[in-house]
């Protein structure tokens, strides 16, 4: 897909808008086209929907919990495995 690149596992310590504003996060997700890093649905903020639904293309969101190497797209509501 164009426009998409390889986040590292670790890029952040924590959710960028959580820690801006102080907040808590569950689980984390990197924008595939920007790298931003995000909380998941299940956390307060759901600050990487907000990204990918607020910044056009930005649509695909990897996990970075240690061991899963999934990815969402928030567009098409469906998980992205690695072939």
């Amino acid at each position: 897909m164009d426009g998409l690149r390889d986040v590292p596992a670790h890029t952040s310590p924590g959710c960028e808008d959580c820690l801006r504003a102080g907040g808590t996060w569950v689980h984390l997700r990197a924008c595939l086209t920007c790298g931003h890093v995000g909380c998941c649905d299940s956390s307060p903020g759901q600050h990487a929907y907000r990204h990918a639904r607020d910044n056009s293309a930005h649509h695909i969101a990897r996990s970075l919990r240690p061991g899963e190497d999934w990815a969402w797209c928030y567009t098409d509501e469906v998980f992205l495995r690695p072939a």
